[in-house]
């Protein structure tokens, strides 16, 4: 079927994904940098365009609650959020994940204040990286669109009844304009097809209650049985992720390994920045060195078998992320990447680079110097500081 090309926003692009997946609920409170997907859904529903009931609240503490009601009553549920407003609405995450709502959101990646600043890093979904979420992360805006029509699927499986974060980096995805290629509406709907829902708490022929007091002779078990169901979700993100590609041509599995397979140094990011990382490791490549990068998109659960076959063949690596964890011994994914290695037998150099916190630029540049970092490390075979700021003022880099 001929595709519609069009110009769109990330943000944007998550706007008409929704408009597609028509939810029967959204529940969302505007703040920068995600408030233009709101304001963009707000236009469809005032139009007529979708059937959506669209819950106006006060805060994203209550829209995460109306999302909770609205999924326990059985329908289709999303929202979008950033930065503060994922903070605020921390205590309900937990409560989405545990009573098992199949909700979709969109957190466009804000730092956290303080300071106060809107632009991007990723302090705030790693920060909710234990809530009990599917964790999805995109590079670009192609990707959001299609990884929001794929996390429908992915939530409302009844091997896996559990909610899905799709994140996207602030500005640099959000606000960026590129051509993205939209599926048809009817796609969209045969694709996400029908909500089944396994609980509808207004069946009054047969009546159920959720949340309820578990005290401690079944609150473990009902805890394990939440920590099984998303261990056991990669299976169902892949193969919706292939049946995606399968019928539309683009696929984007747990990880997206560039020249990896022969690489001695590589590094490992989430987002926006694998784009960047990748035109480095093509000019390393034309000099003879052998780099590779390797993109984490599927951060929870995470895919540790998959990340230790990727890094095998690798002499050092470094971790790239734009968070940091004051007081642990390292960042969020660091800590997760050096674990899996240890698991996997594989002792071999691994350092963390904390780069672009509060929306500081990560150029070209600056990525090169990790890559010579790693080189000296690979010929060095042992590692020399194993935390590292990239481009903080004060700080000397150890690359």
């Amino acid at each position: 079927m001929p595709r519609k090309l069009i110009g769109l926003t990330g943000d944007g692009a998550a706007g008409e994904a929704m408009r597609q997946i028509d939810p029967d609920v959204v529940a969302a409170y505007p703040i920068t940098p995600q408030t233009e997907i709101v304001e963009r859904f707000a236009e469809y529903v005032a139009d007529g365009a979708v059937n959506t009931e669209f819950v106006l609240v006060e805060s994203e503490h209550s829209a995460a609650s109306a999302c909770c009601g609205a999924s326990a009553a059985g329908a289709r549920v999303m929202t979008c959020t950033a930065s503060q407003g994922l903070a605020l609405m921390h205590e309900v995450l937990y409560v989405a994940s545990a009573n098992r709502h199949p909700i979709v959101m969109i957190n466009v990646n804000r730092t956290l204040s303080a300071p106060i600043n809107i632009h991007n890093d990723q302090s705030d979904t790693l920060g909710s990286r234990d809530c009990g979420w599917i964790q999805l992360y995109c590079e670009s805006a192609q990707e959001v669109y299609d990884t929001i029509i794929q996390a429908i699927r992915i939530a409302e499986d009844h091997k896996v009844l559990l909610p899905v974060m799709v994140m996207l980096d602030g500005f640099v995805v959000s606000h960026s304009a590129e051509r993205i290629e939209l599926l048809d509406d009817q796609e969209v709907k045969e694709f996400i097809g029908v909500y089944k829902p396994v609980i509808n708490m207004l069946d009054v022929d047969n009546p159920q209650s959720q949340g309820n007091l578990t005290l401690p002779e079944y609150f473990f078990e009902h805890k394990y049985a939440q920590v099984a169901a998303l261990e056991g979700s990669k299976e169902v993100v892949l193969s919706v992720d292939e049946e995606f590609g399968g019928k539309f041509g683009r696929s984007y599995g747990l990880l997206d390994a560039y020249k990896m397979d022969d690489a001695e140094i590589a590094v490992v990011t989430l987002g926006s920045m694998a784009g960047t990382s990748r035109y480095v490791v093509n000019q390393l490549r034309e000099a003879g060195v052998k780099a590779g990068c390797l993109r984490i998109r599927c951060y929870r659960p995470f895919p540790s078998e998959e990340v230790a076959e990727a890094l095998k063949n690798v002499k050092a690596l470094a971790v790239m992320e734009k968070a940091v964890s004051p007081g642990a011994p390292g960042p969020a994914v660091f800590s997760d990447v050096r674990n899996v290695l240890y698991d996997a037998g594989m002792f071999k150099p691994a350092i963390s680079y904390v780069a672009g916190i509060g929306g500081r630029d990560v150029p070209a540049t600056s990525i090169e110097r990790v890559f010579r970092h790693l080189q000296k490390i690979a010929a060095d075979g042992k590692v020399d500081r194993s935390i590292n700021y990239l481009d903080l003022r004060g700080w000397e880099d150890a690359s």
